[in-house]
């Protein structure tokens, strides 16, 4: 799912000049994108509410910072919620468990694994080194 609108900033940080941005028009010249806008955060809950498998990898926006956090937040929020009716929930990558570490959430979810690259290539269908180097030989009792 991709973001429709943004919160922009004119720097990286909590001080900068806030503006709203759509996909359509694109991010103003002189600003950045560092989270999903309002429009974005209701369609992401609304399929999440729909789902019944979700992979999350990598975080909604800048969560580190409190003016950013809003698309991370409510998507860990929803996620929580259908993880309590039944929905299987992964978090995968370092940043985004990052995000269940601070909102509290890492046993709130199905599992959260700090590995999003591996997560992502076991996806894939590619063999994964660690894994890889295990046999199938039956340990001798």
């Amino acid at each position: 799912i991709l973001p429709v609108d943004f919160v922009c900033s004119s720097e990286f940080g909590e001080g900068g000049e806030i503006k709203s941005a759509t996909a359509a028009a694109g991010v103003p010249s002189g600003f950045m994108g560092l989270d999903c806008g309002p429009l974005s955060i209701e369609r992401n809950a609304e399929a999440i509410r729909k789902a019944k498998t979700i992979i999350w990898n990598g975080p909604m926006g800048v969560f580190e910072m409190k003016t950013f956090e809003s698309g991370t937040k409510s998507m860990m929020d929803n996620i929580v919620e259908v993880t309590k009716t039944g929905t299987i929930t992964v978090i995968g990558g370092g940043d985004t468990a990052t995000a269940c570490k601070k909102y509290d959430t890492e046993g709130k979810v199905t599992h959260c694994s700090t590995g999003g690259g591996a997560s992502l290539e076991l996806l894939e269908g590619k063999d994964l080194p660690g894994v890889a180097t295990l046999d199938d030989t039956p340990i001798s009792q």
